[in-house]
């Protein structure tokens, strides 16, 4: 098994995305406890939750998951359980919960089929700074 045996979360995205790298970097600033780890969905890990999501819904994730408390998250379940991690007033996004998951799910996917054409992407996946590689699952490097 790739995923480390943790309790803390892992953010798994698309390491190519330029929205995903964002996301990235946006939870950083955020997590001023550095309890969120990273890996790309490139990576051995990330192919790992991949499979495994794919072999229990059908379906293969596309750009962000989370794996959190032995569960992964999809979709738009990722912000909120995300949300729910970072606190504060962060929390404020569960308020998302009293929209249906089709509906929730719905927007995830317009934005996840166009964000190459919005946002772009990048040739390669990112590699974090010395600083930050301790938070980010060197299995890719």
């Amino acid at each position: 098994m790739t995923i480390p045996d943790t309790q803390r979360p892992i953010l798994f995205f698309d390491g190519v995305c330029n929205l995903c790298n964002g996301l990235v970097q946006f939870v950083i600033r955020q997590d001023k406890r550095k309890q969120f780890l990273f890996a790309p969905l490139q990576s051995k890990a990330g192919l790992e939750a991949m499979q495994h999501i794919k072999n229990t819904d059908g379906k293969m994730p596309e750009s962000v998951v989370l794996y959190s408390e032995g569960k992964y998250y999809i979709k738009s379940d990722v912000t909120l359980q995300g949300a729910k991690i970072l606190g504060g007033l962060w929390q404020l996004l569960l308020l998302g919960y009293v929209l249906p998951p089709f509906i929730r799910n719905a927007i995830y996917d317009w934005i996840a089929r166009n964000r190459y054409k919005w946002f772009g992407r990048k040739e390669e996946c990112m590699i974090p700074t010395s600083e930050l590689k301790s938070r980010f699952l060197n299995d890719q490097y």
